[in-house]
Parts: C-alpha cells; structure tokens; sequence
C-alpha cells in the first residue's frame, strides 16, 4: 500500500513512519523542515527514514496548494495520514498567522488532495486542546467541544468539522485523532519532557504553571504510533443510528469519525518532575508561575472508543517512558551538542 505522511520530519510523524516502513508499506513522506525549532533535529529524524528504501521525502509546505494538487496527483496515494500542522498552544498567542496558514489553509489543501485521489482513508491529527473549557473528565469525544481557550485548539475544531464536510460532500473516510500530552524520543525542543531535561541538567530552574496544580494525560509515543496504524486500517463507515436531533459529535450520517488517544491515567505534573528527576538524577529548581493563557489545568482521556474499534489500550507506564525518554536524550545530545 502506497501512504501519504504529511509531517514525516517532525515527532509523531518519524515514528509512524518508521511503524508504516516495518510492516512493509511505501511511504512518500512530506515536510518543508521549517525553522519552528531546530531544523538539525528534525534532519535527524529525517535520515533515519531515508536509509528504507520504500520511504520518499517530497519537501513540500502544505500551503502551498498547487504543490500539494500536483503530489496527490502523481502519487496517488491509497491512504493519508496528515500530522503536519503548526503546534503549539503557546506559540499560538505570538504567532496567529502561522496556525492560518498551516492549520487551516494547509488543512483544506490537504483535504483536496484527498478528494481528488479517491483516498480510502484520511486520518489526521486533532488534539487533546480542542476540549478547552471542559471540565467533564474524562474527556470523552462524544461531548460538545466549542469552547476553545486558545487558536491552536479553534484550529484543530476546525479541522475536524472541514474533514466532516468532505465525508459528507464527498465520502471522504475521515478519522480524527485528539492526542493527548505525547511524550518520548525525539520529542520536540518546546515540550517539557526537553525543556525540563536540559534545564534540569544545566542547573538552571524549570518554569511550573498554576502552581504545580496540573495533570496531564501523558502517553507515550509508541503507544500513539500503534494506535494510529491501528486506526488507519479501520475506516469509518455510516451511522445508520445517526440522531439528527441529537448528533453525537464523534459520529456521523457520514464516513466519519473522532476518536482519543491517551494513557487514560492522568499524572500530577510535580510528579512528573519527580520521576524525571529519578531518571536524570538531578533535583530540579521550580520557578512557580501561575497558570498561562490559553492552558488548562487538566487533561484526561477517555479512549473506550479506540479500544472497541482496536482492542487496543495505551498502557506503557510514565516510570518506563520517562526512562526511555532519558536514555534517548542523553545519548542524541551527547553527539549533538
């Protein structure tokens, strides 16, 4: 099977991609090694997949929509899975134009590229952030979510009603992943898991929001890695039981669908800074902030929806992943200082 990964370069995207090349399928990988963070991190990644023969790198912003029309239409590709987009809640409150550009612009293009191959299966990535102003826990995908707290998370709202359109208009199968707090190896230089890593062993103090007073949902790369290749080979079909009158949101009349993927086991964050601590074997100096615009105090996934369709759970513990996160570390920074 041929497969389309748009954000090939970046931290979900290597790993699925490399998940994908494993069981055999041929991957034309998209990314245009954008400076958002250091570019030596992501060519990194990059080369780990270009060493399999059956990946190709189309260098390519996803804005760029006569770009895009031309690659879905030599390509052809079977399936997609869109991860490319502009991350980050806290950026979002300094850059707006960029979530434009990527998120929404790069969104539709995508969408399009899709509509024209005859693509089986469109699967993307939402996030976790879309459920803003909730406070229901857990987060379960059939509760209204139109309140966002930040245009990072309006973004990804709007990407999951954009792909319900072309289910509807088009038979597009749709599936839309809300992740949530992924952290591990290669992780990105804006998370925390590397913030807190590299101050942590430089002496300097970590910034902690609302006072420590945080949980988050951490789950573990491999374990999102597995569930969107999991996802990727159930489609979505009609709702027959579709309610108009009282729509589900994670359903539809239409091939479609929204579906978590989380640990199911939200961590309090001074814990989390305890068991990094225990992995790097340095105390941290904690700079208490109070909480930031666009944040949320917790996050907490309810994934009974993927593991009916999957029969699978995200179970790798945070002492383990923490660990393994750590092992990665030391070991990249130390040739790549």
């Amino acid at each position: 099977m041929k497969i389309l990964v748009t954000g090939c370069a970046g931290f979900i995207g290597m790993h699925v991609c490399e998940r994908l090349l494993s069981r055999g399928e041929k991957v034309i990988g998209v990314d245009n090694l954008n400076d958002y963070y250091a570019v030596s991190l992501k060519e990194a990644r990059l080369a780990r997949l270009l060493a399999n023969p059956r990946f190709r790198l189309a260098k390519l912003d996803i804005a760029d929509r006569q770009g895009v029309a031309a690659l879905f239409e030599h390509e052809q590709p079977q399936r997609v899975i869109h991860l490319a987009a502009q991350a980050g809640v806290r950026y979002s409150l300094k850059n707006p134009q960029a979530y434009v550009d990527s998120n929404l612009v790069g969104f539709a293009n995508i969408l399009e590229g899709c509509r024209h191959a005859g693509v089986g299966h469109f699967v993307y990535a939402s996030s976790s952030s879309v459920y803003g102003g909730n406070t229901r826990m857990p987060f379960s995908e059939h509760d209204n979510v139109d309140h966002p707290v930040s245009l990072y998370a309006a973004t990804k709202k709007a990407n999951e009603l954009m792909a319900h359109s072309y289910s509807h208009l088009f038979a597009l199968p749709s599936t839309g992943l809300r992740f949530f707090t992924v952290y591990g190896p290669w992780g990105r230089p804006d998370m925390s898991p590397m913030l807190f890593a590299k101050a942590i062993l430089e002496n300097q103090p970590i910034d902690v929001f609302n006072q420590g007073k945080m949980h988050r949902d951490f789950t573990y790369i491999d374990d999102v890695a597995e569930g969107v290749l999991r996802i990727l080979d159930c489609p979505p079909v009609t709702n027959p039981a579709f309610d108009k009158q009282n729509p589900d949101p994670a359903t539809s009349w239409a091939p479609y669908r929204i579906c978590n993927i989380g640990n199911q086991q939200p961590v309090d964050l001074l814990k989390y800074i305890e068991t990094l601590e225990q992995a790097l074997g340095k105390t941290a100096r904690k700079n208490f902030l109070p909480m930031q615009d666009g944040d949320v105090p917790t996050t907490y996934a309810n994934t009974e929806a993927l593991h009916a369709l999957t029969g699978f759970f995200p179970a790798t513990s945070l002492e383990e992943g923490v660990k393994r996160f750590v092992e990665w570390y030391r070991e990249y920074f130390k040739g790549n200082a």
